[in-house]
C-alpha cells in the first residue's frame, strides 16, 4: 500500500469487478486434512445469565463448545433456533461454506438478512469450525491457510462519549497504565447526531488533547460512529489530519457509502469502515469503488470468519489492510485476536476491549494484554476451553 506525506493513502486503481468477484466467490477453508465425514449430530443453545453458549456434537461423539456474541444473542436467539440451526443437522461439517449458502436459502431466510440472522450463522460456524478442527487435532488457523503471527498487537478502544475532554484523556491515561497499550482509539461526535457534537467543541478539544498528552509516539485513532453528512465529516477529518491520526472511523451513516466515499476521496487521513455491513456484494461495491482506505468487518455482525475472509482478500487485492471491528462481550477480542493471527493483509492494531469474565482456560496464551500485546492462543481448536463445571450449570434454550 502506497503512502502520501503525513500517512494518507494514495488512492488508486483497484482491480476489475470481475477480479474481486472471482476472489469474493472462491473457497476459503481447507479442510483437505479432515478425510472423513464429521456429520453433525447435534446443535444447542445454552444460557448462563447473560452469557451464551454454542455446543455441536458429532455423530462421532466429539464435542467442540463456543461463545457467540452475548448482546446479539440476547435479541437473535429465536432467529438461531428456529431458522438458522436446521440446514446444519445431519450434515457434514467440511461443506461449511456450502451449508452457508443453504442456511440462507432456507425457508427464504434471506428475506430476513441482516445483523441478527447473520451474527446467528456465525454463532453456528464457531461451533462447527472448532468440531472441526477438534475431530482433525489441529488449531482452527489451518482451516484457513494456517497461522502467521503469534504476537498480536492492540488498540484500546473506549466506549465513551459525552464526557469532557480532559476526563476522557484521563480514562485513556489508565487503559494505557493497564495494559501497556501503543494504540488508542477513542469516540467523537454525537453517534447518528447528523453534526451534532455530544457536548459542544468536545471533538475538536479531545483531538487535540489526546495528541498534547500522549505524544507523537503514541497511535491514534477516532470513530465517529456516524455522526457526520459529508462536508462536517470532511472538515473533522481535517482536524485529525493536522494532529496525525492514524485513522478515522465511520465518519458518515454507515449505510451512507456514497457520502462515506466522497469523505475518503476528500482527505488523507485513511478512512475505516465497515463493521454494520453484512451483505458481500456491498462489501464488494466498497472494494471496488475505493469507498474506504481500511475495511472493518465485524466477524459477529457479518456473519463469521469464513465471510470476514472472503472481504479480507478482496481488500488485500486492491491494496488495502483490514483492521476488523470487535464486538463487545462473550471472547470478542479472542475472536478478533484469531483472525488476525493467519489473515496476510492484517492492519498493526486489533481492537481491544477488556478481557472476558467467563471462566476460560488457556495453556498456550494468558489472554490477558500485556505491553499492548496478545498471545493468539495454539493448540487445538480456539486453543481454549470452557471450565465444564459452568457450562453443566448453563440451560439449554428452547425454541420460543
Amino acid at each position: 500500500m502506497l503512502l502520501a506525506a503525513g500517512g494518507g493513502l494514495l488512492r488508486g486503481a483497484t482491480p476489475g469487478a470481475e477480479e474481486l468477484r472471482r476472489i469474493l466467490e472462491a473457497p476459503v477453508l481447507d479442510v483437505s486434512f479432515v478425510p472423513s465425514p464429521v456429520i453433525v449430530r447435534s446443535l444447542e443453545l445454552l444460557r448462563r445469565g447473560k452469557e451464551y453458549v454454542v455446543r455441536a456434537r458429532s455423530a462421532d461423539g466429539v464435542e467442540a463448545i463456543t461463545v457467540p456474541n452475548p448482546a446479539m444473542m440476547t435479541k437473535a436467539w429465536p432467529v438461531l433456533l428456529g431458522a438458522v440451526l436446521p440446514p446444519y443437522l445431519r450434515q457434514d461439517a467440511r461443506r461449511l461454506e456450502d451449508l452457508h449458502w443453504d442456511a440462507y436459502r432456507h425457508a427464504s431466510n434471506y428475506k430476513m438478512q441482516g445483523q441478527l440472522f447473520w451474527s446467528a450463522v456465525m454463532a453456528v460456524e464457531q461451533a462447527l469450525l472448532e468440531l472441526l478442527a477438534r475431530t482433525a487435532g489441529r488449531p482452527v488457523a489451518d482451516l484457513f491457510g494456517g497461522a502467521r503471527r503469534r504476537e498480536i498487537p492492540v488498540y484500546f478502544a473506549s466506549g465513551n462519549r459525552g464526557n469532557t475532554p480532559e476526563a476522557e484523556v484521563e480514562y485513556l491515561e489508565r487503559l494505557v497504565a493497564s495494559s501497556g497499550a501503543r494504540a488508542l482509539k477513542f469516540r467523537l461526535g454525537g453517534r447518528m447526531s447528523r453534526d451534532a457534537d455530544s457536548l459542544p467543541g468536545r471533538s475538536e478539544r479531545l483531538i487535540a488533547l489526546a495528541r498534547e498528552r500522549f505524544g507523537s509516539g503514541m497511535t491514534l485513532y477516532a470513530d465517529a460512529n456516524s455522526s457526520y453528512r459529508p462536508a462536517e465529516a470532511i472538515r473533522i477529518g481535517r482536524v485529525l489530519e493536522a494532529h496525525g491520526y492514524g485513522f478515522y472511523e465511520e465518519p458518515c451513516e454507515f449505510d451512507d457509502l456514497w457520502g462515506t466515499r466522497e469523505v475518503a476521496d476528500a482527505l488523507t487521513i485513511p478512512v475505516a469502515g465497515g463493521e454494520q455491513e453484512f451483505s458481500l456484494h456491498r462489501w464488494h461495491w466498497m472494494v471496488a469503488h475505493r469507498a474506504v482506505d481500511i475495511v472493518q468487518p465485524d466477524l459477529h455482525y457479518g456473519g463469521g470468519f469464513i465471510r470476514a475472509t472472503r472481504v479480507a482478500r478482496m481488500a488485500a487485492a486492491a491494496g488495502l489492510p483490514v483492521v476488523p471491528h470487535m464486538s463487545g462481550g462473550g471472547l470478542g477480542y479472542l475472536d478478533v485476536v484469531h483472525f488476525a493471527s493467519w489473515t496476510p493483509n492484517i492492519g498493526p492494531f486489533q481492537e481491544f476491549k477488556g478481557n472476558t469474565t467467563l471462566p476460560v482456560a488457556c495453556e498456550t496464551s494468558t489472554l490477558q494484554c500485556a505491553r499492548g500485546v496478545v498471545q493468539c492462543p495454539t493448540g487445538i481448536g480456539f486453543g481454549v476451553t470452557l471450565d465444564p463445571a459452568w457450562v453443566a450449570q448453563a440451560e439449554v434454550v428452547r425454541p420460543a
